[in-house]
């Protein structure tokens, strides 16, 4: 940090000036909606500079009421993918557990959470387990199941429990014109909350929709962490200025906007070509993160054309095949065991794991848990009957997994030998057999087969020929 900047952390002034108004006006305003009503108050807290400037703002108002008009919780929540930016989530972390201690001590209302998502959706379980493609800039299914619907699900639950509730962002009208927009389309006349665009019983309030970025780093400068002390926000300026980044969002949509390579995400983000964040990171004292970018490199490649043709399926994942620019060609579907991809990336990602280990043993890139989902889902879904996920883990790590028995298939790789030999005397495809046979195994030693049959009809529904087979068929048909 150089001098100038280290002059502007003062000592806090109620003259400074935010967005149009002073700082005892904004304060004024957050305690009034505060003490309106008994609706909670759920704030989303992502680390960045904008949702940190309106979380201390609001500790600092309702640290002026009297304890006896401090009524209803103030729920802070972040949510975590296991995939973030390593330096964010550290920060992040720290900052939830001194805010609560504090919260605690002084009396404020205030409760932290962490909000994850279902083990079954994590970013490898999606991507290794059910063949996800990579995520681009027009197929970020990261977002909705990473960030979104576990955040969305506790909102839901509030809703449930209190009727409504009042979330609390920090979206600045100067982020961009679209931001601007959203923020006037909900706006509720003679009212500093606005409509929800999705939960009925929800409202947003927006204290920090005024502020400019200059505001939002000058209040950081000039204000101490309430929950911190005076270095606490230096530190974040300095992970900025590290990092050469800008803002994280804290995501409630699949519109937000990825800020070009400068933004702090998921260290394993592929929507943009480069992350200079992580490379400034690097450069400047991050040597233990090197294995983390090599890795999120080696994934980025394969959003190249040529890339995905060799390793996704034909097929989506209901089965069905879909085409694109007309009818002439077929849309890629799934990465599939047959093509080998899924076996690759989980091998990259247990080597980088041991290699991240030699300096950070405590840094988790996958969990056991989810080693035995995807193991779940390959033997399921991909009638992998080889059971190739213990074998690969154990050939990387030289290590066993107290593998489950009733998640595997009762099928071996030699019951798939003889399948394929016959099926292929008969001009038949092998895979659609697996599927009746793991089908009638699921379902085996039940009393009553509830389903079975619309079971068996989406299987047979599904499109089993071949690439060259659908093209001649079409081709023909034209005709």
């Amino acid at each position: 940090m150089n001098d100038e900047t280290q002059d502007l952390f003062t000592t806090f002034d109620e003259k400074l000036l935010l967005g149009k108004r002073y700082l005892p006006e904004i304060h004024n305003e957050i305690q009034q909606v505060y003490v309106a009503d008994r609706r909670p108050w759920v704030i989303g807290y992502s680390g960045g500079k904008d949702s940190t400037v309106s979380l201390q703002l609001i500790w600092n108002a309702l640290r002026e009421l009297p304890n006896n008009r401090l009524v209803k919780p103030v729920h802070i929540i972040s949510s975590d993918t296991l995939v973030e930016s390593p330096a964010i989530m550290s920060h992040v972390n720290s900052s939830l557990k001194s805010l609560q201690e504090k919260a605690i001590k002084i009396g404020l209302p205030f409760h932290t959470q962490k909000v994850k998502r279902e083990i079954t959706h994590s970013f490898w379980v999606n991507l290794i387990g059910r063949g996800y493609p990579i995520p681009y800039h027009r197929n970020r299914w990261c977002t909705d199941r990473l960030k979104v619907r576990p955040i969305n699900k506790f909102i839901s639950e509030k809703i449930q429990q209190y009727g409504e509730v009042i979330i609390v962002l920090g979206l600045r009208k100067a982020e961009s014109s679209a931001r601007s927009q959203s923020i006037k389309s909900y706006t509720i006349r003679k009212s500093p909350l606005k409509r929800h665009s999705f939960f009925s019983g929800a409202f947003v309030y927006t204290p920090v929709a005024d502020f400019t970025t200059e505001d939002v780093w000058k209040y950081l400068a000039m204000v101490p962490s309430p929950w911190g002390n005076q270095s606490t926000n230096k530190k974040l300026f300095d992970l900025y200025n590290d990092a050469n980044a800008e803002d994280r969002p804290f995501l409630m949509d699949n519109e937000t906007p990825t800020i070009g390579g400068r933004r702090f995400g998921c260290w394993v983000c592929t929507v943009v070509d480069r992350d200079t964040s992580m490379e400034s990171l690097i450069a400047k004292g991050g040597e233990w993160m090197k294995p983390l970018l090599e890795l999120r490199n080696k994934l980025a490649k394969l959003k190249d054309p040529a890339e995905k043709a060799k390793y996704r399926d034909h097929r989506r994942r209901n089965g069905k095949v879909y085409f694109k620019d007309g009818g002439q060609e077929i849309a890629l579907g799934q990465t599939t065991l047959e093509k080998g991809l899924p076996q690759k990336l989980l091998r990259l990602l247990l080597e980088t794991q041991i290699e991240i280990h030699k300096t950070m043993p405590d840094f988790e890139l996958i969990s056991d848990e989810e080693l035995h989902e995807i193991r779940r889902l390959w033997r399921v879904e991909q009638n992998d009957w080889e059971d190739q996920l213990p074998i690969i883990y154990n050939e990387v790590t030289g290590r066993h997994l107290n593998w489950l028995q009733d998640d595997a298939g009762a099928f071996t790789s030699f019951e798939k030998e003889i399948l394929e030999d016959v099926c292929s005397k008969k001009n038949f495809p092998s895979t659609l057999v697996a599927e009746l046979l793991e089908l009638e195994r699921q379902f085996q030693g039940m009393s009553k087969r509830t389903n079975i049959h619309n079971r068996i009809n989406k299987i047979f529904e599904k499109e089993w020929r071949s690439v060259e087979e659908i093209i001649s068929s079409i081709k023909q048909d034209n005709k």
